[in-house]
């Protein structure tokens, strides 16, 4: 219960003063943003501050925060500090700076960011990875929410027939001006998030549970090292690259810059408080990690999140269960889709305000979504999870350079440098060690301190491309 307590207390203080320091270090004015000078109707359109926070933690969140930090948790009460801290000082910071430097650069993808940044041909390769990351993001929130639904209607509906009502949605989500469906119900989705997680710490405090204390123990089942497998595992929970493509969404929908803070800052660590809770309900709910890892392993994270709100508020949380794992989910598809839309149609300079347009950039990209549906979903996900570490690495240097050259001090960069150069160790390290995307499985002795290596690479060439000189 301390931990906890505890844990939010930081979470809110993170907000209230990193998350101002964060503007700070930005800048941010009073000039008038993109959803003013650049509103077209589809997809720059102005929306009040409130809206825009509710569709940007859905955007962001859906499951992530549920289903990563149950798999996190495995890991034991450690995984609680990665939550927080990762969500304060590098996750919430990688969402404000994609959200406010897209909003100075006329609502532009991560990707035009990155192009700017750190050039040309790290755009071309992130062309590529973003689309191909996003496609995997929407292809894992469809499969799972059909499956799920595929049992509830047992002999009506199959998950195939399933999968194809969700394709149809996501064609409409996709090419839809963004007022039509994301305007409307996401934020009353947004809200129910938010309802779930308060009404299932409510069933754990009338239950009788007791909340776990932090621990610094590695107690995953299968003897999974901490580092780098729980900081992979927990994603949306702590950073998620996924978020980069997002927060341009709503960037170019904001009608005032400061409220830069209370959307993209503040999002982030709203799902950092979801995250908690769910940690901490996994280990509470079950008692300790084993069960956990068996349940995960028997039911799968969707059976879980809906074992344990049924058990702790019957009929009303198995009503939120199902609206948790199945329209949370394929709201974070569609986003996911409409993303891939938006930067393909940036780096073909194609206007997308004609509906025929969207269209033929949009087909493409759920066809591909449709085929990856058929794999399995084991697969998907585990490169989905690197993948989108990846993305949120390299959109932190972007911010980081960005910062270096228009920050007051350079030192401010470091605000961006410093979680990007952890990001960049962590990643390495995954890569070495892994023995099912790179199939390398190395040993911690060596992908240690090569993943440092590697980071220590990367903040030198940083430093020595954009510290100012002595002489300039």
């Amino acid at each position: 219960m301390y931990t906890f307590i505890a844990a939010i207390v930081i979470l809110v203080l993170g907000y209230t003063f990193y998350g101002k320091l964060a503007q700070k270090v930005f800048k941010a004015a009073d000039t008038p943003t993109p959803a003013i000078t650049m509103e077209d109707g589809v997809d720059f359109m102005p929306m009040p501050s409130k809206k825009v926070f509710l569709i940007q933690l859905l955007n962001i969140a859906g499951t992530g925060p549920i289903f990563g930090a149950l798999m996190g948790a495995c890991f034991g009460e450690v995984v609680l500090l990665w939550i927080v801290f990762g969500t304060i000082l590098a996750g919430a910071i990688h969402d404000y700076y994609s959200g406010m430097i897209s909003l100075r650069r006329n609502g532009c993808s991560i990707v035009e960011i990155v192009g700017e940044f750190l050039g040309n041909k790290v755009k071309a390769v992130m062309i590529v990875f973003s689309i191909i990351l996003l496609i995997l993001v929407g292809t894992v929130f469809m499969t799972t929410p059909a499956a799920l639904l595929g049992k509830l209607t047992e002999g009506f509906l199959s998950a195939k027939a399933w999968l194809v009502i969700i394709m149809v949605y996501y064609i409409l989500a996709t090419i839809l001006t963004i007022d039509k469906i994301m305007g409307k119900i996401y934020p009353l989705f947004g809200a129910v998030l938010i309802f779930m997680a308060v009404g299932l710490l409510f069933g754990l405090f009338y239950h009788g549970y007791t909340l776990p204390e932090i621990s610094f123990v590695d107690k995953h089942p299968a003897g999974l090292p901490v580092w780098p497998y729980m900081f992979i595992t927990v994603a949306c929970g702590a950073i998620s690259g996924f978020h980069s493509t997002q927060s341009p969404l709503m960037a170019r929908c904001l009608k005032q810059e400061k409220h830069g803070r209370q959307v993209f800052y503040g999002a982030m660590v709203a799902e950092g408080v979801i995250a908690l809770i769910w940690a901490q309900a996994g280990i509470a709910f079950y008692h300790n990690t084993d069960a956990l890892y068996a349940a995960i392993s028997a039911v799968g994270q969707s059976g879980v999140v809906y074992e344990v709100l049924h058990t702790l508020l019957g009929p009303v949380g198995g009503a939120l269960a199902v609206i948790g794992v199945v329209a949370c989910p394929i709201t974070s598809g569609d986003t996911a889709f409409r993303s891939a839309r938006l930067i393909l149609a940036d780096a073909l300079k194609w206007d997308q305000k004609k509906l025929n347009k969207r269209l033929i950039v949009a087909v493409p990209l759920l066809a591909v979504g449709m085929i990856l549906s058929q794999l399995d979903f084991a697969v998907i996900w585990r490169y989905f999870s690197w993948s989108n570490q990846t993305l949120a690495m390299v959109a932190l240097w972007a911010a980081a350079t960005y910062l270096s050259r228009n920050a007051d001090k350079f030192w401010y960069s470091l605000i961006a440098a410093v979680p990007a150069a952890f990001m960049s160790a962590l990643i390495f390290t995954y890569m070495l060690m892994s023995k099912s995307e790179f199939y390398l499985g190395l040993s911690a002795s060596i992908a240690y301190p090569a993943g440092i290596i590697f980071a220590a690479v990367l903040s030198f060439i940083f430093w020595k491309t954009c510290a100012p000189k002595k002489n300039a």
